[in-house]
């Protein structure tokens, strides 16, 4: 169960833990930071960004790439929207590779890699997929299929080998954490399930703990703010939204 405080000493807002298999969401406000913690090592959670007053603006991975000139995403990277600005942005990172290009896994996909895992025989532990847990939680907030994107993989590190191909490295780093600061008010998809590169062919999302705490907008001399040219006017469009 998730534990909400409201701690003046640490500004802990929520803490909780995303079993395997589970989806989450949640409006993270403009300042506030989530933090990701890979308890094992080897998790992998996708994760979809919408601004939580506009859901039409959402998460545009070729522009967050592009514009930063990377092909993965760790601090001090933010990450854009489809109107140029700044959703989020990672302020600390131990893990430093999370993964934009590789998509997630769909039931069809979950099935043939890993058999049926139905309720009525694993029951809480039934095989879940990221494609059917994003629809689940975007159906909370009057999305559907329509509204899914180009998701962020926290925790999964793709690499290209000599022939071109994208491959899952693996990377077992317990305690490994990701920092994110909402730079917008923005409503965060999570779901802690397989990635559809990952060749273990067992059916096993490693526990990953959530923290959510209060915070301050990024100042004019913040890390993710100047760490390119394109990374700093997309902050001065995003406070223009905010002003």
């Amino acid at each position: 169960m998730p534990t909400e405080t409201n701690n003046g000493k640490t500004g802990a807002v929520l803490e909780e833990a995303l079993r395997g298999g589970q989806a989450w969401s949640r409006i993270v406000k403009r300042g506030q930071t989530l933090k990701l913690v890979d308890v094992e090592g080897g998790a992998s959670v996708a994760a979809l960004f919408f601004n939580a007053e506009q859901p039409l603006e959402r998460y545009n991975m070729p522009d967050t790439l592009k514009a930063q000139h990377i092909a993965r995403l760790t601090a001090p990277n933010s990450l854009f929207s489809d109107m140029g600005h700044v959703l989020v942005s990672i302020v600390s990172d131990t893990a430093g590779w999370h993964d934009t290009i590789t998509g997630h896994m769909t039931a069809e996909a979950s099935l043939a890699k890993f058999g049926a895992g139905r309720y009525q025989r694993l029951r809480n532990d039934f095989h879940r997929n990221t494609r059917d847990n994003f629809l689940i939680e975007l159906g909370k907030y009057g999305l559907s299929k329509r509204d899914l994107h180009a998701n962020v993989n926290f925790f999964t590190k793709i690499v290209a080998d000599v022939e071109g191909n994208l491959v899952f490295s693996k990377t077992e780093r317990p305690g490994a954490a990701v920092e994110v600061r909402a730079d917008m008010n923005v409503l965060v998809v999570l779901s802690n399930t397989p990635h559809p590169l990952d060749p273990s062919e067992a059916y096993a999302p490693k526990p990953v703990a959530l923290s959510l705490k209060s915070g301050r907008v990024a100042a004019p001399g913040d890390a993710c703010r100047t760490a390119c040219a394109e990374s700093g006017r997309a902050f001065g469009l995003t406070d223009r939204y905010f002003a």
